[in-house]
């Protein structure tokens, strides 16, 4: 099965110049968790999602930590999500964006999804625009219902 019978056409975005401010707040508007960001032409330049937030929020050495009790001012992370909020997007997305195409297989996607522990694929046409969206969840239905082979 192809990556074009299981993904959806959504095609909710956010600009690349758009603020983390609005990046949340569409988020909670539309329960997403993440957004393909894209240029004026609709080309996908990078993903973001709640996780590049937090991490960006973050003291930078709490990667080094096993448990964020260890920060020793827990108002750090609200100072910083205060701060990052008038930010543009492009400054915390992915990038390179990790894509698809419509024509890829399922199996190559479920790869990606695996080797990059990534929740969304933006799926893209020949010129990089963006025609939708698979998810590990519309991957799995489509499995689930006897839709995936080799093709």
């Amino acid at each position: 099965m192809l990556v074009k019978n299981a993904m959806i056409r959504d095609l909710s975005v956010i600009f690349k110049d758009e603020k983390v401010e609005s990046f949340v707040i569409q988020c909670l508007r539309h329960k997403k968790t993440g957004l393909p960001v894209v240029d004026e032409d609709f080309k996908v330049v990078g993903y973001i999602s709640e996780e590049n937030i937090i991490k960006s929020s973050l003291p930078s050495y709490f990667s080094l930590l096993q448990s964020a009790s260890f920060i020793p001012d827990t108002h750090q992370f609200v100072k910083k999500l205060e701060k990052i909020k008038d930010y543009p997007v492009s400054e915390f997305m992915t990038k390179p964006p990790i894509t698809v195409g419509a024509e890829d297989t399922l199996i190559y996607a479920a790869d990606l999804f695996i080797k990059n522990s990534i929740k969304v694929l933006p799926v893209v046409n020949d010129q990089n625009i963006l025609i939708g969206v698979l998810s590990r969840l519309y991957l799995i239905h489509a499995a689930s219902h006897g839709k995936v082979s080799e093709e």
